[in-house]
């Protein structure tokens, strides 16, 4: 079988599970896909539980980091196919089969899926997040510049194959693209600000 096709399915279905949903549903016995945004991402989870938002966040990014280095450990070397895992996990989070391909919006398990790949863009895109959140309260905007702005430091920071850098860009096209609502939000000035709930 192609190892490609290997990666990308596995990517997929580590990608695809569901951790906000399945945490609302455990903890609160709620559908995070009624509440907020309706999205089952960490920023709609922490409307109805911070902590659960917070454990969201990393359960997201580490089942992108984990389809890497699953990837990494079968085929060592090849960058290729450890992009294709990026990408295709960050597809699973967006279009879940168990949630009808209804899913978050992918920016944790990307910026998880590209840590291994491109460290140091990835912690100066956490750390620009955490200060764009710090100064304007706009989820949206921080996850829009952060993902755009991810290859063009992975161009500058860790330059090599084209293939690489082609399946990063994928990868925050396809982020961007399911904020397209915040972004007419944000033009329109009607973008909620951020404030995440306490219990």
């Amino acid at each position: 079988m192609n190892p490609f096709l290997i990666v990308a399915v596995v990517s997929y279905f580590l990608g695809s599970i569901p951790f906000g949903y399945l945490l609302v549903r455990i903890f609160h016995g709620e559908d995070v896909r009624q509440t907020g945004s309706g999205n089952i991402g960490a920023t709609n989870v922490s409307r109805t539980s911070f902590s659960l938002g917070v454990v969201t966040l990393l359960l997201d990014a580490c089942k992108g980091l984990t389809a890497v280095l699953i990837t990494r450990f079968l085929f060592p070397g090849n960058l290729t196919a450890a992009a294709v895992a990026a990408l295709f996990a960050v597809i699973g989070h967006v279009f879940p089969i168990w949630l009808k391909f209804r899913g978050g919006k992918g920016v944790a398990t990307g910026l998880g899926s590209f840590i291994v790949l491109a460290p140091k863009a990835v912690v100066i895109c956490v750390a620009l997040f955490v200060v764009l959140v710090a100064l304007f309260r706009y989820i949206s905007l921080a996850s829009v510049t952060v993902v755009l702005l991810l290859p063009v430091l992975m161009y500058a920071l860790h330059p090599g194959r084209t293939d690489v850098l082609l399946l990063t860009l994928a990868a925050s096209v396809l982020i961007a693209a399911k904020h397209r609502t915040n972004i007419g939000r944000l033009l329109a000035g009607s973008e909620p600000r951020f404030h995440p709930g306490h219990s």
